[in-house]
């Protein structure tokens, strides 16, 4: 990689965990849609990001669990199908152009739901056991697939529901995207061993961004705002990567 691409690299990595952490996220979607903008074999996008993910989702959930937004019993049902078919979801690689056009179609329909997401349900109630399962096993076989760990689902998907309060889902997707990211990277080294040699630098980037973000967010910062702008770099990513 030249290394003009690595510093925008190593920035825009950082920028993003600062963002996605605020709200429960890993990030491993914005770091798709950089890799992929500066034309990153999808061999080398896909551990890069579970990879992030798994540290900025440890960092993330850790600092949510401290804040007290974290529910076992919100997060569970969710979490145990999702783990072995993100698993599954790591091993199985798919051809590039099919890659490209799954993962165009992930982040256009996750700048979507961040457009559109409505306010806080001023209710929150537990979600049905069977469509927590059956979401669990579809988020974590799509989040192995595409190398996102599926926050990017999920906390739409519970705050639409009214499933619970937005600190609270953060909280969950946090733990969820770091299960899943690990469960998927695990996966995908069955049949492929070697991480990107620029990978250090990028984990330093992401730890600090991560560390900062999920303070804020957990503690201070509303994620409304936050949302829509990832949703614009989304929505240019996922639209490169169908159309050409």
């Amino acid at each position: 990689m030249q290394i003009e691409f690595l510093y925008l690299l190593i920035a825009s990595v950082f920028i993003i965990a600062v963002l996605y952490s605020a709200v429960g996220h890993a990030g491993a979607s914005g770091y798709i849609a950089v890799m992929s903008l500066l034309s990153l074999a999808p061999n080398e996008i896909k551990p890069t990001a579970l990879t992030l993910n798994i540290l900025v989702g440890s960092i993330a959930a850790w600092q949510f669990y401290k804040a007290g937004h974290f529910s076992w019993a919100l997060f569970w049902p969710f979490a145990i199908l999702a783990v072995p078919f993100a698993f599954i979801g790591g091993v199985i690689n798919l051809p590039a152009h099919l890659f490209k056009t799954i993962l165009g179609a992930v982040l256009l329909y996750s700048a979507f739901r961040f457009f559109v997401q409505s306010k806080q349900a001023a209710q929150t109630h537990s979600p049905p056991m069977w469509a927590a399962l059956v979401s669990g096993a579809v988020i974590g076989l799509l989040s192995g697939l595409t190398g996102t760990g599926g926050a990017i689902f999920l906390t739409p998907l519970i705050l639409f529901n009214g499933w619970a309060e937005p600190k609270r889902a953060a909280a969950v997707s946090a733990l969820f995207v770091l299960l899943n990211s690990a469960a998927g990277l695990a996966g995908f080294m069955t049949s492929n061993t070697a991480l990107p040699n620029y990978i250090a630098p990028l984990l330093i980037a992401a730890a600090l961004g991560g560390t900062i973000g999920s303070y804020m967010g957990s503690r201070r910062v509303q994620p409304a705002t936050i949302k829509k702008l990832l949703a614009v770099v989304l929505l240019i990513a996922g639209l490169k990567l169908i159309f050409t």
